[in-house]
């Protein structure tokens, strides 16, 4: 602050305290505002991070476990069937897991045959059991965003609803695979939205539909899913399986007849387009 010096001369000793009293009065009320502004311009780039850009984190209302997360690429909001790989080629996905019972033995199953798939994981789920995630990774197979809670009628639900719902599972999977890339999203039961789509494309995440539901999540019995992949593999490349949601002893037997029969009929196996 500055102004004119005040002389003490000629004041009396009351005057003289009085004047002492407000000159440091005023001297303690600019030291405390000088520090509040310092404080106030430091944090300014924290308040205009962007969701979803980097080191920006989503609202806090759309769930609790908001990490910070790199930058990343937005990718097409088109739902995608299509393979990577040219020519004739399928695309095995594994949802609602990882499980500690059934994903190690659809992983062995796998690995024998030398195929890889992307597993749509729910968030819960990833978190419970980091070191399945981490297998599938290491095994090199992708990852895919299910969601938190698996809720088949999030297209009813609001945009922080279903936020929520994707973010925070995306947080899970990606702390439980050591910060590997989610590469896709498919929502529970096809739920897809323009909001949802978008949302999950501008975090990097491809949505990701299917072409062929083997229904073995029903358990109809190893024969019923082999048929019903016969049946319904003209209509596209993509094939849906599951390794969490119960037992799935016959999901494990109809992958180990389903991998051979389709390279039998010349398809080659691949992963889903991102871009």
């Amino acid at each position: 602050m500055t102004g004119r010096r005040i002389s003490l001369a000629g004041l009396t000793q009351a005057q003289r305290t009085t004047a002492i009293t407000v000159a440091a009065v005023l001297a303690l009320i600019a030291t405390v505002v000088g520090a509040t502004l310092v404080s106030g311009s430091g944090n300014r780039d924290l308040a205009s991070d962007t969701p979803g850009k980097g080191g920006g984190t989503h609202s806090p209302s759309a769930g609790t476990h908001t990490p910070s997360r790199p930058a990343t690429v937005p990718v097409p909001d088109s739902i995608q069937h299509q393979p990577e790989a040219a020519g004739k080629a399928v695309n095995i996905t594994i949802d609602d897991g990882p499980d500690p019972v059934w994903t190690p033995q659809v992983l062995s199953v796998l690995k024998q045959y030398g195929v890889h798939a992307t597993f749509c994981m729910i968030g819960p789920q990833a978190a419970a059991h980091p070191d399945l995630v981490r297998r599938v990774v290491a095994e090199g197979h992708r990852l895919c965003d299910h969601t938190v809670h698996h809720n088949e009628s999030m297209d009813h639900k609001p945009l922080a609803y279903q936020k929520s719902e994707i973010l925070d599972a995306l947080d899970m999977i990606e702390d439980a695979s050591g910060g590997a890339h989610v590469q896709y999203y498919r929502a529970p039961g096809g739920a897809f939205t323009p909001a949802s789509r978008a949302l999950a494309a501008q975090h990097g995440m491809r949505p990701l539909g299917w072409n062929v539901d083997t229904k073995d999540f029903s358990r109809p019995g190893v024969n019923a899913i082999m048929h019903t992949l016969k049946y319904e593999i003209s209509n596209g490349p993509t094939i849906l399986f599951h390794d969490g949601g119960g037992d799935r002893s016959q999901t494990v037997e109809a992958l180990r007849q389903a991998l051979p029969w389709l390279r039998q009929q010349g398809y080659a196996f691949s992963f889903p387009k991102v871009k």
